[in-house]
């Protein structure tokens, strides 16, 4: 049963008004904590409130686990949002368009108001450098590519997040969130002006992602305590941006972030948070090391929610700029649409690691097809258009009702979209096997509802993956083209009207079309010449054309010009 996005809607906006005016009026010198959270302890404690009826898979167990919300129908979401000193990849919009979908599954399947915030990393070592080749401020380029990663999440059709928060504006709470840290004890300041967290000072907490730490991870300097302790904050190098702190100028180290803007909007206490499996250890793992240390508890976040990398087939290696391996969403967006894309990714659990391939997307563009097809024939025969064998709709009926108890169940356990695909593919093939077009009816009853029942739950399900509703699709293209078959009619008989007799002299003339008009009969010539490729294969997904029209655009209507005699 789906639930109303309208009611969402309401829901989200009220809630992040109320998050919002919470963070604005935090002071920056005393970010003092809010709410309360679990008893310390490294093991998973299973937290109290609004039993969801899902699983998920949480990162901090291993295991599915049930999705228990802190408020009823409410969803507290944290996730981390990128790094802009260049253009997002593939990798990226794999990991956003897959959470993407989750969301859109809480919020429109479960009813569940997602409270989504994101941080936008705006200074980091990367950022600088790039400034520095590019010879200009660090903030000229993380504006240019925040500016570019909202528009290829755009183009993805990627819900935004409730607010995004960038870095630079929130040093302060940042500052102030160190400084908590320090009094409570698990980080100290040195000398030189860095701040690091004391890993000793939480004992054996620390490796709730990965359960063992070895030296050989951690990287040594001379200034640490310990060898695993890492960066709060950073003092300020030659001709790098920095802010004024307790411990000299600087910048944040990268986990702080994180911990600091997650609990200015949401406090001591979150939900979920997601990223790629490869942020698991050790970024995750030090924001909780971190949120638990400020907030004085042992479970800040309840559920840790990893996506799997994108891999270009044949290749183990994740997608990332780094590695020089990656193809921009520009790129790819000049090949495959966004559907495609949100297809590719529903085929694959979204924690697991995904192959790109041009294999893998020729799939997904197929799976699309197929789906826009069933609606159209089923679009057909409800008009009348499409003659069929008897259907048995009884069957159908029973198979719908199947799929979506099926696609329910499917989506509570894990949001496993593959299962609920699947199982709308099926109806799909159940759907058309009925569909097998006669020339000449037998009279029988005709069983119009059952498709438009099926037709109506195929699009709905798809509108709430984020894949656009084929079926209007259809019936807007149809309607185009139902304008220019009449407009090509009446710049036709315009052309072909035949010359009259001088009406000043009645002097006759030579019968047949104006010869200034012969350009136009051409131009409607390569009009027809165009769309006629697009009916007979399909490419404007099957419209549907009466027989009439069928004549206009196949038939040839050339007027040639006569052929002067001794040729």
């Amino acid at each position: 049963m789906w639930r109303s996005p309208v009611r969402s809607v309401l829901w989200r906006d009220d809630v992040l008004r109320g998050a919002v005016r919470a963070a604005q009026t935090l002071n920056t010198d005393t970010l003092t904590p809010v709410g309360s959270c679990s008893a310390p302890g490294k093991k998973w404690v299973r937290p109290s409130g609004f039993d969801t009826g899902l699983k998920a898979f949480n990162s901090l167990t291993k295991q599915k686990e049930p999705l228990i919300l802190a408020r009823e129908g409410i969803a507290t979401w944290y996730s981390c949002g990128p790094t802009v000193y260049d253009h997002a990849h593939l990798g990226h919009a794999c990991s956003y368009v897959r959470f993407d979908i989750l969301q859109r599954i809480l919020s429109r399947v479960f009813g569940i108001t997602v409270i989504h915030a994101m941080v936008i990393t705006d200074i980091d070592d990367k950022i600088i450098k790039r400034s520095w080749e590019e010879n200009v401020s660090a903030s000229v380029v993380a504006r240019l590519y925040e500016d570019e990663f909202k528009k290829d999440m755009l183009s993805l059709k990627v819900l935004p997040p409730s607010v995004y928060l960038r870095v630079t504006e929130n040093v302060q709470h940042i500052i102030a969130f160190i400084e908590r840290i320090i009094q409570n004890g698990h980080a100290y300041a040195t000398k030189e002006g860095d701040v690091y967290f004391d890993i000793q000072s939480i004992g054996d907490r620390y490796g709730k992602f990965v359960g063992f730490f070895t030296e050989s991870d951690a990287v040594s300097s001379s200034n640490k305590r310990d060898s695993r302790d890492f960066a709060l904050w950073k003092p300020s190098k030659p001709q790098e941006p920095w802010w004024e702190s307790p411990w000299g100028r600087g910048r944040p180290g990268w986990h702080i972030e994180c911990s600091t803007v997650a609990s200015s909007v949401f406090g001591s206490q979150l939900d979920i948070h997601s990223g790629g499996i490869d942020l698991a250890f050790p970024h995750h793992e030090n924001e909780v090391a971190q949120s638990e240390a400020y907030h004085q508890c042992g479970q800040w976040g309840n559920y840790f929610l990893h996506s799997g990398h994108l891999h270009l087939k044949g290749s183990t290696e994740k997608m990332s700029k780094s590695l020089k391996n990656y193809i921009t969403i520009k790129d790819f967006m000049q090949s495959y649409s966004a559907d495609e894309f949100r297809m590719f990714c529903l085929l694959s659990k979204y924690r697991s690691a995904i192959d790109y391939s041009e294999g893998s997307m020729s799939e997904a563009r197929a799976s699309l097809g197929t789906i826009s097809t069933f609606l159209h024939d089923a679009q057909a025969y409800m008009k009348g258009q499409l003659q069929c064998l008897p259907v048995q709709d009884a069957n159908l009926w029973e198979r719908l009702a199947e799929t979506k108890c099926f696609i329910q169940a499917a989506l509570a356990d894990d949001f496993d979209t593959p299962r609920a695909m699947n199982a709308l593919m099926n109806l799909v093939y159940h759907g058309n096997c009925q569909l097998q077009p006669v020339t000449k009816s037998d009279g029988t009853p005709r069983s119009p509802a059952v498709f438009g029942a099926m037709s109506s739950y195929i699009t709905d399900v798809l509108d709430i993956f984020g894949i656009s509703k084929l079926q209007s699709t259809v019936r807007s293209l149809e309607a185009i083209v139902d304008q220019l078959t009449r407009f090509r009619s009446d710049v036709r008989a315009f052309a072909l009207a035949r010359q009259q007799d001088d009406p000043s002299t009645g002097a006759p003339v030579k019968r047949g079309p104006y010869p200034d008009r012969m350009p136009l009969l051409k131009a409607c010539d390569a009009l027809r010449n165009d769309l006629a490729p697009m009916v007979q294969t399909g490419c404007i997904l099957r419209p549907v054309y009466t027989w009439t029209e069928l004549m206009f655009f196949f038939c040839d209507f050339r007027i040639e010009e006569p052929t002067p005699r001794g040729r």
